[in-house]
């Protein structure tokens, strides 16, 4: 099933962002490669899709996991929670209705 991972950003997180981003996108580039990963980015805190020095509010990821507990599992274990970047993580299922 498909899940949606929310990571809300805590503030000024931009430098910790960065010094973890390198594995953070390691672990999605293994969920693509195993064609779990439906989509995944960064929502920039200001409205330009570079904000510079504003940096990001937070991040979204849809990807299949076999359940809510594993989904749990891997948003917990990605290395911006472990940098602090997050203030928080919600993890919910999702259906997929568009594009077909």
């Amino acid at each position: 099933m498909l899940y949606v991972i929310w990571g809300e950003d805590v503030p000024d997180s931009l430098s910790r962002r960065q010094a973890a981003r390198p594995a953070h996108l390691a672990r999605l580039e293994a969920l693509q490669n195993e064609g779990r990963l439906l989509l995944a980015g960064p929502c920039p805190a200001i409205d330009s899709p570079d904000p510079g020095p504003a940096g990001f509010g937070g991040s979204l990821i849809v990807a299949e996991f076999a359940s809510l507990e594993e989904a749990r599992a891997w948003a917990e274990a990605d290395p911006y929670v472990g940098a602090g970047v997050y203030a928080r993580v919600t993890v919910k299922p999702f259906r997929k209705v568009f594009p077909a």
